[in-house]
């Protein structure tokens, strides 16, 4: 058995010892917390959209430009730069090779143009349901986790919420299977209003069903509820842009108080910059929302 006063001793040499390195070690638990950030950073496709449409750049070339141009390492796609390409694996080959070959990581495909996934009549939207079916195993192709799809409807604000959550039920369990979530930004109509769009997402009742809040597209109804309405059932974050004021400052929304909304629900996911301004090149708005970004998460940090 050891003495009691050797083993005081061991002890107190132990707790010196503690008591020299508990400074390093907290260092380094800062540091650590350091390089973990409140939220990421990606960028939206159709932040491009002039550039692409006028043929200035190539859907082929978007990853190689947003990590060299823009120093992001995640995009999002938009299906109407590629819409002809859904079945194209060689196509689809080349988009995927090219982000590996940047690093950039593909993080969801925004889909458009496919029908109404709450249409009235049932042939019409199972049609739509079905056309989504292509891009669901493009996404999947791509490495990305979820397809952006829009809840259109017509009717009733209950027969629109039965309607678009029948749609939505069903292009989800088809995802399901390819392991990817099927996600709805508030994107006109009742989408833009929060509290439909929660409840039409809760009705649909899948896990990976969810909702893609985006700053801007709350038309006549208050933004910073409506991200407050959705945040609970969100896989993804759009922070929308159009003008800044000479602080660097988003003229429509208040960053600092709508990312508050989004890191209190639990989101620390990435959040995609979607410039869609008109007075500012769209290589400078970008860069304009990035810096903004990145300011308000320091500060978020800092508390």
């Amino acid at each position: 058995m050891i003495h009691a006063e050797t083993s005081r001793r061991r002890f107190l040499k132990s707790a010196a010892a503690i008591g020299i390195a508990a400074p390093f070690a907290a260092t380094a638990v800062r540091l650590d917390a350091k390089e973990e950030p409140l939220f990421k950073i990606s960028l939206a496709q159709w932040s491009l959209h002039r550039a692409l449409r006028a043929g200035k750049m190539d859907n082929l070339d978007f990853a190689k430009v947003t990590k060299r141009e823009f120093g992001i390492e995640a995009v999002e796609y938009v299906n109407q730069f590629f819409k002809d390409k859904a079945k194209d694996e060689k196509y689809l080959g080349e988009m995927k090779q090219r982000a590996a070959d940047e690093g950039v990581k593909s993080l969801l495909i925004m889909i458009d143009g496919e029908g109404q996934l709450g249409a009235p009549e049932d042939a019409a939207r199972t049609k739509a349901v079905e056309n989504h079916y292509r891009w669901v195993e493009a996404a999947k192709f791509l490495g990305c986790h979820a397809i952006r799809v829009n809840a259109a409807s017509k009717g009733s604000y209950d027969e629109q919420m039965k309607l678009a959550a029948d749609g939505l039920r069903r292009v989800s369990e088809f995802a399901a299977d390819f392991g990817l979530s099927v996600i709805v930004e508030n994107h006109g109509g009742l989408s833009s209003n929060g509290k439909w769009l929660a409840a039409t997402i809760k009705s649909v009742d899948l896990k990976n069903c969810g909702t893609l809040p985006d700053f801007g597209n709350f038309h006549d109804y208050d933004r910073y509820q409506g991200v407050t309405e959705t945040m609970p059932y969100a896989k993804a974050v759009s922070a929308k842009s159009h003008d800044f004021d000479d602080q660097g400052n988003e003229t429509h929304t208040d960053y600092k108080k709508m990312m508050k909304i989004v890191l209190d629900a639990g989101y620390h996911g990435y959040v995609g910059i979607e410039y869609e301004g008109s007075k500012a090149p769209e290589p400078e708005g970008i860069m304009l929302t990035k810096k903004l970004l990145e300011r308000v998460r320091q500060e978020l940090a800092q508390g």
